[in-house]
């Protein structure tokens, strides 16, 4: 279970909530070989239902934070049944409808997406039974402590088309990673039926493209992929072999993560006789998370809608003295602040500008969500400055909240959401 180490914050001179500053949690990688048994027993002995069912109790007794688990077909409602974590992904079905990827989680989420690979090859397997792909989803550690959590379960084999199906796959998520997570902390965990020793395989595309760690890479081989090839034994007692399945990371601005621990945890997913319960080794990572001195974010408002966004990477300047511009009529079309020197939303609506004074910044927002067209959207913006002084685009709703910094002497400098001609979601970025 994680933990969290708190500060009582003061919001305009009164005491607020406690808020958690820095804690740690655990992240579990499993493929629980969940084929119907007549198409695989993946040379795992024993009945598989009971063999899930014990994955599933295993799962609850182990505390784990976030569990990624893959080819979780036809005894998917077993494991559920076993498992008792708050928050759990709705399967996608069983062979051939689902990906065979879910999520068990002792944290929240919004935003869960699945995405089908674009590529697949039956060269030396049936990769294409099934809409194998990835998922994604905004996993809510603490109030404003967000991290982009990504599940995979890449092509197998090693034939040319199987090999180049795998690369087309990595390429696909490191590619949504750039456009989804742009900014953000990222786990990408799960089976990348990826070795580092293969010519073909990209698996360091993650590093090279996206900036995130191999925590197998980091913790037990010193930051450097080993120069030769040791497969696992299945369990593994050894952690300086290599299985397929793998856990990349990254922090941000919003969010110092490292990788305290790495481990096998196939020694705790064993039948009562010792036999394994999958053909693949579970992976185990624990975490250190600590949020910035200088940077912090909101919880998001609003709906999974639109492009995302994040003024992150063009933070500018301190929040006093900003000017804020905001666009409205029934809805907030669009949105800017000069610390970030980014528009966001589009053209429509009235123009309403806020320029600060030099010892003035934004210490309250206030938002509005309502419904058009069947989605959610930002139907209203108020920005309260340290003088007092408000300006507002929208109209409100009967489903508003009120956002504040986590200090007094805080001050709005920017924002992350999605949009597309107007708001869609929104979460504020304070600095001191």
């Amino acid at each position: 279970m994680p933990r969290m180490h708190t500060l009582l914050l003061l919001v305009a001179g009164v005491p607020a909530a406690l808020a958690a500053t820095s804690g740690t949690f655990t992240a579990l990688s499993f493929n629980v070989a969940g084929l119907p048994a007549i198409l695989q027993n993946n040379d795992v002995p024993g009945d598989k239902t009971n063999n899930t069912a014990s994955i599933g109790s295993k799962f609850a007794a182990g505390r784990y934070d976030i569990i990624h688990v893959q080819e979780d077909f036809n005894y998917h409602a077993t494991l559920y049944q076993f498992d008792n974590h708050a928050f759990r992904t709705p399967t996608s079905g069983g062979v051939p409808f689902g990906s065979g990827l879910n999520t068990l989680s002792n944290f929240d989420w919004v935003d869960f997406t699945r995405v089908k690979w674009d590529t697949c090859s039956n060269a030396s397997g049936a990769d294409c039974l099934t809409p194998k792909g990835f998922t994604f989803m905004r996993v809510k550690v603490d109030d404003g402590v967000w991290i982009d959590v990504y599940n995979l379960h890449a092509d197998a084999g090693t034939e040319t088309d199987d090999q180049c199906a795998r690369t087309a796959n990595i390429q696909q998520v490191a590619n949504y990673i750039d456009t989804w997570s742009a900014g953000n902390a990222v786990l990408v965990f799960g089976d990348t039926n990826s070795r580092y020793r293969r010519a073909q395989d990209n698996i360091a595309t993650f590093t090279t493209q996206n900036g995130l760690a191999d925590a197998w890479v980091a913790l037990v081989h010193g930051g450097t992929p080993p120069s030769t090839e040791s497969v696992c034994a299945n369990p593994s007692a050894t952690p300086s072999c290599e299985t397929v399945d793998k856990l990349f990371f990254r922090g941000s601005a919003l969010l110092d993560l490292r990788a305290a621990s790495f481990a096998y945890a196939g020694a705790s997913f064993l039948q009562p006789n010792g036999s394994i319960l999958s053909d693949h080794n579970p992976v185990l990572v624990s975490f250190a998370w600590t949020l910035p001195s200088a940077l912090r974010a909101s919880n998001f408002f609003g709906g999974p809608h639109g492009s995302w966004f994040s003024d992150i990477p063009g933070l500018q300047a301190a929040p006093r003295g900003a000017t804020l511009t905001l666009r409205g009529g029934s809805r907030v079309d669009g949105l800017s602040i000069s610390t970030a020197r980014a528009q966001h939303g589009g053209s429509g609506g009235t123009l309403t500008t806020l320029v600060l004074a030099t010892d003035e910044w934004v210490n309250s927002v206030r938002l509005c969500q309502g419904q058009k067209d069947g989605r959610t959207r930002i139907f209203f913006f108020q920005a309260s400055t340290s003088k007092g002084r408000t300006a507002s685009t929208g109209a409100t709703t009967g489903d508003c909240a009120t956002f504040a910094p986590p200090q007094a002497s805080w001050g709005l400098v920017g924002f992350i959401g999605q949009d597309g001609d107007e708001i869609d979601q929104l979460a504020l970025i304070w600095a001191p």
